[in-house]
């Protein structure tokens, strides 16, 4: 195939001013600005640009078959296909279909990714497999990034760049700009994933991978993605750090859309599950690709017998996403380096059953992806003997450690199975000899892991962790890639944990305090001698006695329900569940009972707290239970009650699966040892820490809080006995080398209260004893009253918000440890619901709505319903101006930037609207606009006083509602004119151009002219291309001359109203 250089691939994009070295310079894009770069970044990576206007193709033509068809002529030249069979390849691919469209996506991709078979036309030839990429040799495909690229479907739409390989637009990127602060990359989210999937799914079927971007923030993801799991791709090559800001948008280029890259990321790391009813694909992210990549080739390099069979330690933070990553390296191991591998036979390996379960549930559904049907879990030593012994290749099998011992022997010799690791530490790395003192006297004793190599002695081992120690690296090898705490939550893979004390609210007595302190040290200790282990276990046992004493046991029961309750009233649409960590099981009951004590109805068995509010399968997927629950295993010894509480291992399974369920009425698990190690519960938001833990279980522990949910914005560990030492220890060790990942309450209150005081300075001529003292009512107008009062600056209104934003953000930390006062918690409610209040007048939804703290969020809907602007700023209604309704809102506002701010949001959203259809009036309304926006703008420069600002602002207000009655009298006056609202267009420039150029033409000739105009270009718009045609344009200049010239329009402004139809034209094409 001939290769296009990069100065072919610039001819077709002229530079012009703007280049992409500009980027580092550039705090925020335009749209216009970011395609742009977007377009200079992928030259440099050698595609080839195109603007989709100058492809001759009809609307709904997807592929660029030429380009296809190039592809397939060259890669199999040698096979002389004939031309039914070619057309029969590309009808393959062409007519798949998009309803549902997550069906016709999974079809398409993996038609692509593993291609077909051809019956040849010819019989006497065998069947040829087609592949629509090369794989092997990216060099030998074309790329293409393609914008203006109109798609009908449903609707047309026109998506703002597509990236193509071989004529399959394989990527979708939508833009925000950065500069507009009421868009965000959120909107680029919502055009893809409700805009397009609903009217051009036909595109979509082929697009694999959606990127979103508004300049300094640019995410990954999938057409199924949701917005939350968009992530950026902070890293180019492996050994380069992570970027941000600017430099992201350029990492994520480079770092997926080189060609080796985007076509390795093609063929291995886009995941569609085996069943299909949850909609999902996964993308991987950035430290997944790398840990997959880079272990895979540690592990060709070590493998036996030329290596020395330690595949490495992959050291990822918990809750990273290192199931995945093993995964996508299974994969790799399976289908490349066949010469090496030789369809090799993987074990998953885990040290607990629940681990176990929640691995399985993944690698059972991804058979197709794995390219191997003999995928399961491994039920019992039995099993395992049967399965693997001797077994001649093939297979991956997941399975506890605990399950090999030195009955199970030999099962194979061969070098090509690798053995996996998932938390490999402690029970994984026990190879070594220990001596064993019983009464009968002294024995030699070895790990399950001994045994597991002698099951597999040629085996590879390899490790995958988030607390790696030194017997880690000893039994697995080096540490060959990372993926910090830090790194993970600073980007958004994980949560922040936030760390607040509680100690001092169950300290019995300052003596007791003393001793528990002691007591931890020493059973925090891990032990490595007997003796040790021993003084661990007995230090432990003594400090069973005081954590379990009665009265401490009371206080924290009653400090639990008071805290989860306020953590919950605050944002009581998002689930929130908790866990408490006990130290021993007989504790874990007795505090279980005393919680039960002080909210009987938390004892009270039922499906959901909302019933009634969930279809019948959400309900058939619940079992009734109480809200809180203890999970445990039982003991030969319990008492009656405490057997009974613990239940069987099906019944803890149940638990297991309904803990998990948003829906289950089941909130807040009491746990030991069970669930604090490799559980995975998104939605769990709070732990309750009553135990003493050692460094890497501590971190375990701790990072069950960190997953990412909707409306969570942090994990909270609240700490009863006094962790925080070993912790920050802990975080050292397995953190990362950058500061600290855990966010400290006491540093929050500091925040919160600094910001307050700054917010009060701006407010100190207000007064807010109405909002502290008054009715109902006068508390309302009393917030209305301060949105009014701080924007009468421009100034203190961006101070005032910026500061606010923090207090914000500090006061959803701080708030549940109830360190903070009744008084300031009031005031700074105030000032969150002035801050919302200004947010949705001026630019809609308040920010975070979905976990705006509920006291904020009432008084701001209360309040600005009390304004009478609720209806005005409603973008979802529509409003007719001129309706008795209308006016009667309109009259019910009283203070004027708050109407002023409702009419100018309204009149925006009309302008824009009224633009997709008549450009040149548009803009008219358009320029008005911004000429009172900037007198409003300069207000500052009035004399600061109440009246003059009032009487100021009202008279813009008034302005606007003039301007909005002649809008919608001229979005009306098609109609009186008896012609279609494009032919309006058309006249309104035929009009425009007169008046400009002040000379006679009677608006009845006009009307006549704009329906011959509208003729003339529905004639020429029958193509995709035909607006960056330079015949079709040529004809349609011409046509018009004579077409003016026929009906004695002056000559002398032809080439002017060319320009302007040309335009209108095109703006219906980009807006149909």
């Amino acid at each position: 195939m001939p290769h296009t250089d990069k100065r072919s691939c610039r001819r077709s994009f002229p530079k012009g001013d703007f280049a992409v070295k500009d980027v580092d310079l550039k705090d925020k894009f335009t749209e216009e600005e970011l395609e742009k770069a977007i377009i200079e970044l992928l030259i440099d990576e050698e595609y080839i640009f195109v603007s989709g206007e100058t492809l001759h193709r009809k609307y709904d033509d997807i592929l660029l078959e030429e380009d296809l068809e190039a592809f397939l002529l060259s890669r199999y030249s040698k096979e002389n296909l004939t031309d039914l069979e070619l057309r029969t390849i590309i009808n393959k691919l062409k007519f798949i279909s998009s309803v549902p469209l997550y069906l016709g996506s999974k079809e398409t991709f993996l038609l692509v990714n593993e291609g077909f078979n051809l019956e040849r036309e010819d019989k006497t030839k065998l069947a040829l497999h087609v592949s629509f990429i090369d794989f092997d040799n990216p060099a030998n495909n074309i790329f293409k990034v393609v914008n203006q690229f109109t798609v009908k479907d449903r609707e047309h739409r026109r998506p703002d760049l597509l990236v193509f390989i071989n004529g399959i637009p394989v990527t979708i990127l939508e833009f925000k700009t950065a500069i507009s602060e009421d868009t965000t990359i959120y909107d680029a989210w919502e055009q893809i994933h409700k805009r397009y999937k609903r009217d051009i799914p036909g595109l979509l079927k082929y697009t694999f991978l959606s990127v979103i971007s508004d300049g300094s923030n640019t995410r990954l993801g999938s057409v199924f993605t949701p917005y939350k799991f968009y992530y950026a791709w902070n890293k180019i090559n492996d050994h380069e750090k992570a970027s941000d800001g600017i430099s992201s948008l350029v990492t994520m280029i480079k770092g997926v859309f080189s060609k080796e890259r985007l076509i390795s990321i093609l063929r291995d790391f886009i995941f569609y599950p085996d069943d299909s009813k949850k909609e999902e694909v996964i993308v991987c992210r950035y430290p997944q690709y790398f840990a997959a990549t880079k272990m895979f080739n540690n592990i060709k390099e070590e493998i036996k017998p030329l290596g020395s069979g330690k595949g490495g330690t992959y050291f990822g933070a918990t809750g990273s996403g290192k199931t995945y990553a093993m995964l996508y390296l299974s994969r790799l191991l399976m289908l490349r380096e066949r010469s090496i591998f030789s369809n090799p036979t993987i074990l998953i390996i885990t040290d607990r059953e629940d681990l176990d379960n929640q691995t399985s549930e993944l690698f059972v559904t991804a058979k197709r992806f794995l390219h191997e049907d003999n995928v399961r879990s491994i039920e019992s030593r039995k099993d395992l003997k049967e399965t693997l012994d001797n077994r001649p290749s093939g297979g991956i099998y997941l399975t506890t450690i605990q399950k090999f011992s030195e009955e199970i022997g030999l099962l194979s010799g061969r070098n090509n199975i690798i053995c996996i690791s998932d938390e490999a530490h402690r029970t994984q790395t026990g190879t070594t000899a220990k001596l064993k003192k019983t009464e009968e006297g002294v024995f030699t004793s070895y790990g399950f892991a001994k045994y597991l190599r002698d099951s597999f002695p040629n085996a590879t081992y390899v490790g995958f962790t988030g607390t790696p120690i030194d017997e880690t690296i000893a039994v697995f090898g080096d540490v060959v890639d990372s993926y910090t705490m830090k790194e993970s939550s600073d980007d958004g893979i994980t949560e922040r944990i936030a760390y607040e004390p509680r100690l001092a609210r169950v300290i019995i007595s300052e003596e007791k305090a003393k001793e528990i302190e002691a007591y931890y040290v020493l059973c925090s200790e891990e032990g490595s001698t007997e003796e040790q282990i021993e003084e661990s276990k007995r230090a432990m046992s003594k400090m069973s006695v005081i954590l379990g004493d009665p009265d401490r046991l009371q206080k924290m029961a009653e400090d639990i329900v008071s805290h989860y309750e306020d953590l919950t009233e605050q944002k009581p649409k998002v689930v929130q569940k908790a866990m408490i960590v006990c130290s021993t099981r007989e504790i874990a009951f007795r505090l279980l009972k005393k919680i039960v004590n002080i909210r009987p109805e938390w004892g009270e068995s039922k499906k959901a707290q909302n019933e009634k509010e969930l279809g019948k399968i959400e309900l058939d997927s619940l079992v009734s239970l109480p809200k809180i629950n203890l999970v445990a295993t039982r003991g030969a010894n319990d008492d009656e009650d405490l057997y009974e509480v613990c239940g069987t291992k099906d019944y803890r399974k149940m638990l297991d699966k309904q803990f998990k369920n948003d829906n289950s009425n089941f909130k807040i698990a009491v746990v030991v040892d069970m669930w604090i190690t490799g559980f995975d519960v998104p939605s769990l938001a709070v732990m309750y820490i009553d135990k003493p833990l050692q460094k890497h279980t501590l971190i375990q522990t701790i990072s069950r809080v960190n997953r990412v949910f909707e409306g969570k914005d942090k994990g909270l560990i609240v700490d009863y006995i006094g962790i925080k030492r070993n912790m920050m220890e802990a975080i050292k060790i397995y953190g990362g080398e950058q500061e600290s990942p855990i966010d400290e309450i006491e540093t929050s209150i500091k925040i919160y209260r600094n910001h307050l005081s700054l917010i009060e300075d701006l407010f100190i001529d207000f007064d807010k004893k109405d909002f502290l003292y008054g009715e109902p009512l006068e508390r309302l107008m009393c917030l209305n009253n301060a949105a009014e009062f701080i924007q009468k600056s421009k100034e203190t209104e961006k101070t005032f918000m910026r500061l606010s934003q923090r207090l914000k953000a500090a006061y959803n930390i701080c708030f549940p440890s109830g360190e903070l006062g009744d008084v300031e918690i009031s005031i700074g409610q105030f000032y969150m619901a002035v801050r919302s209040i200004i947010y949705k007048q001026t630019r809609g939804d308040a920010p975070d709505a979905e976990i705006m703290n509920e006291v904020v969020e009432k008084m701001v809907a209360e309040a600005i319903q009390c304004t009478g602007v609720e209806n005005i700023i409603d973008d979802e209604k529509s409003i007719d101006l001129f309706s008795e309704d209308f006016i009667e809102e309109l009259d019910k506002v009283k203070l004027p930037i708050t109407k002023f701010n409702a009419l100018l949001k309204l009149l925006r959203r009309a302008i824009k609207d009224y633009g997709k259809t008549n450009k040149i009036k548009a803009l008219e309304f358009t320029e008005r606009l911004k000429r009172v926006v900037e007198e409003y703008n300069n207000r500052d420069q009035l004399a600061f006083v109440s009246k003059v600002t009032e009487e100021f602002v009202n008279n813009l207000s008034d302005e606007l509602i003039r301007m909005m009655k002649e809008l919608e009298e001229d979005k009306k006056s098609f109609e009186k004119m008896g012609i279609s609202f494009e032919e309006k267009a058309f006249y309104d420039i035929l009009v425009n151009v007169r008046d400009k150029h002040q000379f006679p033409y009677a608006d009845e000739k006009c009307i006549v002219l704009a329906k011959k105009i509208k003729e003339l270009v529905d004639d020429k718009a029958q193509y995709a291309d035909w607006s960056n045609r330079s015949d079709i344009k040529a004809q349609l200049e011409y046509d018009l001359v004579v077409l003016l010239y026929e009906n004695g329009y002056p000559p002398e402004w032809n080439q002017e109203v060319f320009e302007k139809v040309l335009e209108q034209a095109e703006n219906f094409k980009g807006n149909s």
